[in-house]
């Protein structure tokens, strides 16, 4: 008798039990990692915001988990393994013990092992809490939420390691480095053009033109803060003055909030019912809103502008919320520069006070930031986190609101808040060292 069969023949009733238990247990779990993989990653930024409102420890686990999502996922994969393996040979060992009075050949017992694992690992442990999770995700989740919460715990240093180690990898695999330096070397050779053969306006368009495939809807879209619209239930004179206040062609149109957009608004189609009474119905002619995701290019947007006859795009984040807004004149201008028309403030708080002080709006883009200081536009992509706005990357630097008129350091620059409304940082000043801006000339 060798030692597999000894294990079986001295496996008493309490330990089958406690065997049986555990399987239960590990299934179980399995159950809810595999539901939670699905509840946790399809919540839209609206499920969110309703989430953060509420007091329930349940709730609160989600939004305090969903903070680091790469190592969450990190995490659920890695306890989802070392689970299913358990249940695995924790099955095994049972099934084993159970078919050994059955005198079956060992292909058989093979084959009975695999089905009875198989059908319970992917039709409970997978199939089932995936579709019940996308259904009802937020209970889900808020149900699940402890448990993911104590492994996530458990494993939060490996997860942390594996999540560094894959984004080394996809950073060491790409071409971004080679590819940036050529991208310098070809702005160097248009700057280098004489001045009889290319203007600095035409140097500027060269550059546009070389970077435009490379470009995402995130750098060049209107941010949310910058985006006006019209309230569902607006009546038909409130519409009008909002509009009339405005001087916007297009116009979203949303329920409730900007996350919430039912549809788009052409002021020209308003013209033929200027006339009529403050109750009149105008949502037949609310047209259907076009969204894009952040990532894409707008090279491709711009195509689509095309083919489908459109100029203006919601712009979406990854979880369904509003980020802003794009349209072809913003892309044009990625181009060709700032367009200006007979709407536009002559003045902005945008401004050069000399070579190495600038003052921008705290909503200003990164890039644009970048752009007009004249430095490449990757030097704060190491302090940047996911920020895109000249007040993002201050509180990135500062790890905390910022007072007014603070100094915050980092490496050569020096920004200072001017302006404070709230909680929003209004208006930035940034100062260059100048040996920062000896270095790049």
């Amino acid at each position: 008798m060798d030692y597999h069969s000894a294990l079986l023949t001295v496996l008493t009733p309490s330990a089958t039990i406690l065997l049986l238990f555990l399987t239960v247990v590990l299934y179980l779990l399995s159950f809810f990692i595999a539901g939670s993989e699905v509840a946790f990653f399809s919540l839209n930024i609206k499920d969110i915001n309703a989430l953060k409102t509420k007091q329930h420890p349940s709730f609160r686990r989600i939004v305090t988990l969903l903070e680091q999502p790469k190592t969450l996922q990190a995490s659920m994969l890695i306890t989802n393994v070392f689970v299913n393996i358990g249940a695995i040979l924790v099955s095994n060992f049972l099934l084993d013990y159970w078919m050994d009075s059955l005198a079956l050949t060992a292909v058989g017992l093979l084959l009975i092992k695999i089905l009875i694992i198989a059908t319970l690992l992917v039709l409970f442990a997978e199939v089932l809490p995936k579709v019940w999770a996308a259904h009802h995700k937020v209970w889900f989740a808020a149900t699940s939420s402890l448990t993911i919460e104590i492994f996530n715990s458990l494993f939060y240093s490996l997860s942390k390691k594996i999540v560094a180690f894959s984004e080394k990898i996809n950073k060491n695999l790409s071409s971004d480095n080679a590819t940036s330096l050529d991208k310098s070397n070809l702005d160097y050779a248009i700057d280098l053009l004489p001045d009889h053969e290319a203007s600095v306006e035409e140097k500027q368009i060269l550059k546009g033109i070389r970077k435009f495939g490379d470009t995402e809807v995130k750098q060049i879209m209107r941010t949310r803060m910058d985006v006006s619209g019209i309230e569902y239930n607006s009546s038909f004179g409130n519409l009008i003055k909002k509009v009339e206040e405005l001087h916007y062609s297009r116009l979203p149109v949303y329920k409730g909030s900007l996350d919430d957009i039912a549809g788009m608004l052409h002021t020209k189609d308003l013209l033929p019912h200027l006339l009529q009474p403050d109750d009149f119905d105008w949502h037949h002619l609310v047209r259907t809103p076009y969204f894009v995701h952040e990532q894409k290019l707008i090279e491709d947007l711009m195509q689509e502008f095309r083919n489908k006859r459109m100029h203006f795009a919601i712009v979406v984040d990854e979880f369904g919320g509003t980020s802003g807004i794009a349209t072809l004149e913003d892309i044009m201008e990625e181009v060709i520069g700032e367009i200006k028309d007979e709407f536009d403030d002559e003045e902005s708080v945008n401004k050069k006070l000399d070579e190495f002080n600038y003052i921008f709006e705290g909503k200003f883009m990164i890039n644009d930031a970048c752009k007009a200081m004249g430095l490449p536009a990757d030097i704060f992509d190491v302090i940047r986190g996911d920020s895109d706005s000249v007040a993002g990357l201050v509180l990135e630097i500062a790890g905390e609101f910022p007072q007014a008129n603070s100094t915050l350091i980092s490496g050569d620059f020096t920004f200072i808040p001017l302006e404070i409304n709230k909680n929003r940082i209004d208006k930035v000043k940034i100062v260059i060292a100048q040996k920062a801006t000896n270095e790049e000339s």
